[in-house]
């Protein structure tokens, strides 16, 4: 029976943006504390693993040259000069923010590797920075590197599948994902995100154009709706996508989307991440066969940031081994008997 992978790098937690940034160092500590209290019970079923940072040829599957060279050049500037340097307002790199962008994205490769080769059945990556704002040329919104884009080019390039699904549940619309897939008809990307809010993209008549048309869906809601509407809206979304027989589906797990985060509004509690884990694996097994990775991206209150990611690895666990058990008694649970 393969387990579930739980990727991470200790570069990852030394990327500094100062203790006043939402995206600080302390949000790797938070997972880190509440899954050590986890793991007696999630060993059996899950494994930690150690990445290794990807080298910039790869990089550049989803980003161009130009960018690749413009924040290795800022974090060797704020290395020498030992301070913090700004990309924009929002976006910070320190002098470790290289070897960090670089080991998130190596993990996300490694995870889809191990996954698509049955090494073990699915996988999440405990990563930072978080990647889903930035787009081909430009680093935002907290984001150096795609690390899901670069990783479902990947995927694509080496065989390991033929068409990826993303599925972004951040608060923010993840505009780098989409703006890099937009005219893609391999990659489907699905998000589900607060509207209006940043960064202002997302719209709904936003589906893709020339050969990507159809392979976006967006889905914005308004803060503060009952969790369940969230749920029922994303799995429909879900649903929807699946049309598209994905062969790996790759997690953009936001968990600002979470009821007391402080930079969102949608009101999501542990239950629910389970849920959404849960059923999107049932939603996408036909195609996919359970092949999930997940990375993390946002979700600002470390202390609820914790628990949210350990109940996420939980339902991987779950479905993992749902996928093990006899196929009639599979059928029988699926038709909920």
């Amino acid at each position: 029976m393969t387990k579930t992978a739980i990727y991470n790098h200790p570069a990852c937690a030394r990327h500094d943006t100062g203790w006043r940034h939402p995206e600080h160092q302390g949000r790797l500590r938070a997972v880190t504390s509440e899954l050590e209290k986890a793991m007696p019970s999630l060993s059996p079923d899950a494994e930690p693993v150690l990445g290794s940072p990807v080298e910039d040829a790869r990089l550049e599957l989803a980003h161009t040259p130009e960018h690749v060279r413009h924040v290795r050049s800022a974090a060797d500037a704020a290395l020498a000069e030992g301070r913090l340097v700004n990309l924009d307002p929002d976006t910070v790199v320190s002098g470790a923010s290289w070897e960090a962008a670089t080991a998130a994205t190596g993990c996300l490769i490694e995870a889809v590797e191990a996954v698509t080769g049955g090494r073990y059945a699915n996988a999440f990556c405990m990563v930072r920075p978080p990647g889903h704002h930035a787009t081909a040329s430009r680093a935002m919104g907290f984001c150096l590197f795609n690390s899901v884009a670069v990783a479902a080019r990947h995927a694509l390039e080496s065989r390991l599948a033929s068409r990826v699904l993303i599925v972004d549940w951040d608060v923010h619309h993840g505009n780098g994902t989409q703006d890099i897939f937009y005219r893609d008809p391999d990659v489907f990307y699905l998000s589900m995100h607060q509207s209006p809010f940043y960064p202002g993209t997302g719209a709904r008549d936003e589906t893709g154009e020339g050969p990507g048309e159809g392979t976006t869906l967006n889905l914005p809601l308004p803060p503060g709706l009952p969790p369940e509407q969230y749920v029922d809206q994303m799995l429909a979304g879900i649903e929807q996508a699946a049309a598209f027989d994905p062969e790996l589906v790759l997690i953009s797990a936001g968990f600002d989307a979470a009821a007391e985060d402080f930079l969102g509004g949608f009101t999501l509690r542990e239950e629910h991440f389970c849920q959404l884990t849960s059923g999107l694996e049932k939603l996408t097994r036909s195609s996919a066969g359970g092949r999930i990775v997940s990375a993390l991206e946002g979700g600002y209150n470390p202390e609820e940031l914790g628990r949210n990611v350990v109940a996420h690895i939980e339902a991987l666990t779950q479905v993992r081994a749902g996928r093990a058990r006899r196929p009639e008694q599979q059928e029988t649970e699926d038709a909920g008997v």
